[in-house]
């Protein structure tokens, strides 16, 4: 296999000439915009949600939508974290600015599709969970090739700066989506898909126009079976993962429902045939020899594990502020989704800060020390929050989300950086492609566990309060029960919903045979609050344990990625390898690479960085 420069481009500067010295600055601004609108949409939908159902005419809480619901938030994240790894080594093969481009015009077409929604009911939201995979498709073809085309444009003394703040951006969508949301959606639903359009048009422009592949291409034939392999498994782990959210049978949840332990285990099977065709086809998806290379693989896996500690705590924050905090301190169930999303900003400050001074450290001292004290943070962070009182005060749990925000900017930049300058130049797409992958689908994963853990802590105590709490007020003992019956995920997506529990719950045909004040006060502010504080009291702090374990677990492997390494930049060492066989060029110098093709290949697998105590 040959790998070769890319092509002077028509109505571009011929590529011997280099892109300039601007240009690095250019890719990272553009990519920031892809990044962000990419990761906005993550999490715009979340806050949005109610105005979006009452808009089609939907109500999410009965039992049969709640489907329509879990996919209406998990589709696009489980589309970007099966196609990133595709788009990533397609990028290599034909051209990453090419792939990327492509990206930002399938992303903002679809966003047009989204905002132009004409129908209602059931049809509506199953038009739009369509339109949320295919608007996930382009979001991927964004993720997985910014990071590629980063660490091309910048020298290697400058990518922890450039990947730092191409990183927090990509983290500061997923909050700044919630505050949109919020504003957006009472407005008028259609505005939340719509805002992306605008955006998407200037950077599909702007990225076709300025942006172009200055680094290493390698052309190969598609590895159509390792594709899918690859889409089958993961498609069926997260799809599991989602339906073992919801109730099965006579169960709270469905993790004993037979069609989700067949997908998940079958999806594992299917990951693991994946492995092995990788090991046997000549030009294989990816090459599993770059886990030899001890950065990538250290990366990756504290990576895995701080997305799987950080991934639940959106929804969490969101159930705790929306259904008790905002409610007591005199906010209406029909405000509390815009407020969570602003009293969540110290969270983002946090990553704004961290961000881009953990980028620019670590290009001077190496990311160990950084990103290992980042997860040392964040686990103390999660410590404090379980320690807070359900109905806590505002300044310590503010100061918390800023902790928390600091410390996962702490880890982000430098890991990223980390595991972009280990990999070769020609696996920089696949690369940035399996690491996001790895990210988004243990924020997928850690949704399902932080769920199931709140659920599980719901379960034993909510049905007794909400049976004594009701009956207490008036409310006959069959339809008491009725309520203490149903499952706790209902109380949960109430709350996440902005939905005001009690009234959804009982119905208004209960309500008008109580008294006046007592059902004004069932369906006020104080008494859902007062009744779920204790139960979930109970399930915060068994997900606030699991975070922890995640984090200080991703702080060990962060621990162990050995000294800074950059691919092709060792002491002593005369030429990197590539895994593809091939002597690797070192990383270009501002004008773009001429990489030689190698007329004696020489063995696939990449020399690991030696081991060091040094930080």
């Amino acid at each position: 296999m040959r790998r070769t420069a890319p092509e002077p481009a028509a109505g571009r500067p011929d590529s011997d000439r280099g892109p300039g010295p601007r240009y690095k600055w250019v890719a990272l601004s553009n990519t920031t915009l892809g990044v962000l609108i990419a990761t906005i949409n993550m999490s715009i939908m979340l806050i949005a949600l109610p105005d979006i159902f009452r808009g089609i005419g939907v109500d999410p809480l009965q039992p049969g939508n709640t489907s329509l619901l879990l996919w209406l938030i998990m589709s696009y994240l489980v589309v970007t974290a099966v196609l990133v790894v595709s788009f990533g080594r397609l990028g290599d093969m034909y051209g990453r600015v090419r792939m990327y481009n492509m990206g930002f015009a399938v992303f903002t077409v679809f966003s047009v599709l989204l905002s132009v929604t004409w129908m209602h009911g059931t049809a509506a939201a199953l038009w739009l969970i369509g339109m949320r995979v295919l608007q996930g498709v382009g979001g991927a073809m964004l993720l997985a090739n910014s990071n590629a085309i980063l660490t091309d444009a910048f020298p290697a003394r400058q990518r922890g700066l450039a990947l730092g703040l191409n990183q927090v951006a990509g983290i500061a969508g997923s909050f700044i989506g919630l505050v949109l949301g919020g504003l957006l959606g009472p407005v008028n639903w259609h505005l939340v898909f719509l805002v992306s359009v605008p955006f998407g048009l200037f950077g599909t422009v702007w990225a076709y126009v300025k942006l172009r592949d200055t680094g290493v291409r390698a052309p190969a034939r598609l590895d159509w079976w390792g594709n899918l392999t690859f889409a089958v498994g993961l498609i069926a782990v997260l799809s599991g993962i989602t339906y073992g959210i919801q109730p099965y049978g006579g169960h709270t949840m469905g993790w004993t429902n037979p069609l989700v332990i067949t997908a998940i285990v079958g999806g594992l099977a299917m990951l693991a045939v994946f492995c092995v065709v990788e090991t046997r086809v000549a030009e294989p998806m990816f090459h599993l020899a770059l886990f030899k290379i001890r950065a990538f693989t250290a990366g990756n896996v504290a990576s895995f594990l701080a997305a799987l500690g950080r991934g639940g705590l959106l929804f969490i924050l969101i159930i705790w502020l929306q259904g008790i905090w905002l409610p007591l301190h005199g906010y209406s169930f029909e405000r509390t989704p815009l407020w969570a999303g602003i009293y969540m900003l110290p969270l983002t400050i946090g990553f704004l800060i961290a961000g881009p001074f953990s980028g620019w450290a670590s290009d001077r001292f190496g990311a160990r020390t950084f990103a290992t004290g980042g997860m040392l943070l964040a686990a103390a962070t999660f410590l404090a929050l379980e320690e807070l009182p359900v109905d806590f005060g505002y300044p310590a749990f503010a100061l918390i989300l800023l902790f928390n925000g600091l410390a996962m900017g702490l880890f982000a930049s430098p890991n990223r950086a980390a595991i972009m300058n280990s990999l070769p130049p020609d696996q920089r797409g696949v690369g940035a492609g399996i690491s996001t992958t790895f990210q988004n689908s243990a924020t997928v994963l850690s949704i399902g566990i932080f769920f199931s853990l709140m659920i599980a802590g719901l379960a034993g105590a909510l049905p007794a309060a909400l049976t004594h709490g009701l009956t207490a007020q008036g409310v006959p003992a069959a339809d008491a029960a009725r309520v203490a019956a149903l499952p706790p995920v209902g109380v949960l997506f109430a709350s996440l919903l902005g939905y005001n529990p009690v009234r959804t719950l009982l119905g208004p045909h209960v309500l008008a045979q109580l008294p006046a004040g007592h059902a004004d006060y069932l369906t006020g502010r104080g008494f859902f609050p007062a009744l779920i504080s204790q139960p979930f009291s109970d399930g915060l702090s068994v997900a606030f344990d699991f975070a922890i374990a995640a984090c200080l677990v991703a702080a060990f492997a962060s621990l162990l990625r050995g000294r800074r390494y950059i691919h092709g930049d060792r002491p002593g060492a005369k030429a990197a390898t590539s895994v593809t066989g091939h002597p690797a060029p070192a990383p270009p110098p501002p004008p773009s690479p001429s990489p030689r093709a190698s007329s004696a290949p020489r063995p696939s697998v990449p020399t690991p960085p030696p081991r060091s105590k040094g930080p």
